[in-house]
């Protein structure tokens, strides 16, 4: 037994309230290891004849990756407070393992051996707002959706679409044409908005903000902006809103001051500047995105700035009634700043959605007292490796996706953002070679999953583009330039996502096989009466492919793709087209 590999720890994601009175609980093992693990658990307090009293729980393989298998439970405990430790049998050896160590037996004589977990306390619980478990997302990057207004159009604008972006050309996108549009995305079923910055800006990306209070005048003003809002509340729509809160613009009045006044500025403790007088190139003295000269970084941990910051947070959740916020370069900014954000920004607004743009390992912002989510690039990686690029094959896609999910809580991974392309990557065409069978198994894996999907503006109707700027062309809205056999697909996917629960966030999703001989994965979600199979054949060959586990619970099964209704056989095989996949929902 490898006891080396065998990991808990009691917090994170390896335990936690995943409800006021639930506790969730993993614990990490060699891959192929272990045959049984049992929780052995009991309240701390609760002793007989000199012996602590404890109950044993089996505990589920709810998954593995490329080294580790990952185990499961959750249980209630009656008080709220528990302690426990784990029973390990690998075939041959059984062992205890606890906070001290491993044991041959479990100790019986000092709950101090034990993990810990004090207290269910209510406001420590992790809170996201419901509504975006049932939301899918569709990204908009304001200059370039569509051009409703020519009048507040930038001087030496293009006419739309007449030439390839720039990182200094302008189109003219605008509300007014996202307003006109409201019809394309309620018909595609699109039910959340996330803007990219909206805010007076000199760029035409607008993640270098001048005025933080101020919509940008190409997008029209505040008037139009609360009819957009209020438009697209009438039809079940959220937004969110981008705030760029690492640094600012370089035409940032107090910026300008600094460059101004040096050293007797009163804006200079706004920034970490280095060294007086400021310089730009060949490297700019003072902190910035990246060494981006035009974006200098702002310093949360001063007061005058945290209250000003604040004070923005509050203001378009008070004054316009958006739903979200999407944290720009989140990673960046200290903890402290984040805590006081979320907890200013939801006495507002107690259901704001708060997702952190963190590329790379999120748990320290995700433990309900600062983010309720990131964008969930991992799963991004490993979603493109495999359908799009052809890097990896499918026991490593599934495993990248398990390591993914036992990454973080459940509750959390219920509310992830999900995406598949953005304004910071190439299109999902371009990555994909313009492999229209691989992008639509693409989209039905990504709306088929866990956590809340976004959808990149265009993606849906295969718009192209290399990295950006590539990747910010101005939507395409000739029909006969669009693909509308994609845009169809992706819009039935999201009707099936809202109409089974399965689809989207019910159930604990569990893979069940992948073969990299054939290419084809499977895994089920579950809950109460009802089962859903979710089968891809990443290849280009036909499959037919056996379900590897016991339905003899269960009476029919649908075919949700085709709407087929059937018995169950003994033995029930799938059969799949190239790059064919099935979504079989299963009903006692």
């Amino acid at each position: 037994m490898h006891k080396e590999a065998i990991f808990h720890r009691p917090k994170n994601e390896f335990v936690y309230a995943y409800d006021e009175k639930t506790l969730h609980i993993r614990i990490r093992t060699k891959k192929d290891e272990m045959e049984t693990v049992h929780l052995i658990y009991g309240d701390p307090y609760d002793w007989k004849k000199g012996n602590w009293v404890s109950s044993k729980l089996p505990m589920v393989k709810s998954g593995q990756d490329t080294l580790f298998d990952y185990w499961f439970t959750s249980v209630q405990p009656e008080f709220r407070r528990m302690r426990y430790g784990f029973e390990l049998f690998d075939g041959k050896e059984s062992i205890v393992y606890t906070e001290k160590g491993f044991f041959r037996q479990a100790p019986m004589d000092d709950t101090a051996y034990y993990f810990c977990f004090p207290f269910i306390n209510k406001v420590d619980v992790f809170k996201a707002p419901k509504w975006v478990k049932n939301t899918v997302w569709y990204q908009i990057f304001p200059e370039r959706f569509a051009n409703g207004n020519p009048n507040n159009d930038p001087k030496d604008s293009l006419p739309w679409g007449s030439a390839d972006p720039s990182p200094t050309n302008f189109f003219g996108g605008d509300f007014q044409g996202i307003l006109s549009h409201l019809d394309y995305l309620q018909d595609l079923g699109i039910n959340g908005i996330y803007f990219t910055p909206i805010f007076k800006a000199y760029s035409n990306h607008k993640y270098d903000t001048i005025d933080y209070f101020e919509i940008d005048p190409q997008f029209g003003d505040k008037k139009t902006f609360q009819k957009l809002v209020d438009e697209c509340h009438k039809r079940g729509i959220r937004i969110m809103l981008d705030a760029v809160f690492n640094h600012s613009g370089y035409y940032f009045p107090p910026f300008q001051d600094v460059l101004k006044n040096g050293e007797t500025s009163k804006y200079k403790d706004w920034f970490h500047i280095r060294e007086f007088p400021l310089k730009t190139e060949p490297m700019p003295n003072y902190d910035t995105f990246g060494f981006t000269s035009q974006m200098p970084k702002l310093n949360t941990e001063n007061p005058e700035v945290k209250n000003y910051l604040l004070e923005v947070g509050k203001y378009w959740v008070k004054e316009f009634d958006i739903d979200g916020w999407r944290l720009d370069v989140a990673n960046e900014v200290d903890h402290t700043f984040w805590r006081k954000f979320r907890e200013e920004v939801k006495s507002i607004k107690e259901d704001v959605y708060i997702l952190g743009e963190i590329w790379h390992d999120s748990m320290p912002w995700l433990q309900g007292d600062q983010f309720d989510a990131v964008m969930n690039y991992p799963f991004t990686y490993g979603t493109l490796n495999f359908f799009a690029k052809d890097e990896i094959r499918a026991k490593e896609f599934t495993e990248t996706i398990q390591h993914v999910i036992h990454s973080y809580p459940q509750n959390v991974n219920e509310v992830s953002f999900n995406l598949l392309g953005s304004h910071d990557t190439p299109r999902i065409q371009n990555i994909a070679n313009f492999h229209q069978e691989k992008i639509k198994q693409m989209f039905a894996f990504q709306l088929g999953f866990i956590g809340t999907p976004c959808i990149y503006y265009g993606d849906e109707i295969g718009m192209t583009g290399e990295q950006d700027p590539g990747c910010r062309k101005c939507m395409e809205w000739d029909l006969e330039k669009q693909n509308t056999e994609l845009f169809h697909h992706v819009k039935k996917l999201i009707d099936l996502r809202k109409t089974y629960p399965l689809m989207a966030n019910e159930g604990m999703l569990k893979f069940i096989e992948a073969n990299d001989e054939t290419n084809h994965f499977m895994y089920v979600k579950e809950r109460e009466g009802e089962l859903l199979l979710t089968v891809m054949n990443h290849s280009n060959k036909p499959l037919e492919v056996r379900i590897p586990i016991d339905l003899s619970s269960y009476e029919k099964y649908t075919n949700l793709w085709t709407g087929e209704t059937k018995r169950i056989d003994e033995t029930l095989t799938v059969q799949l087209e190239r790059y064919g996949f099935t979504f079989l929902l299963f009903q006692q």
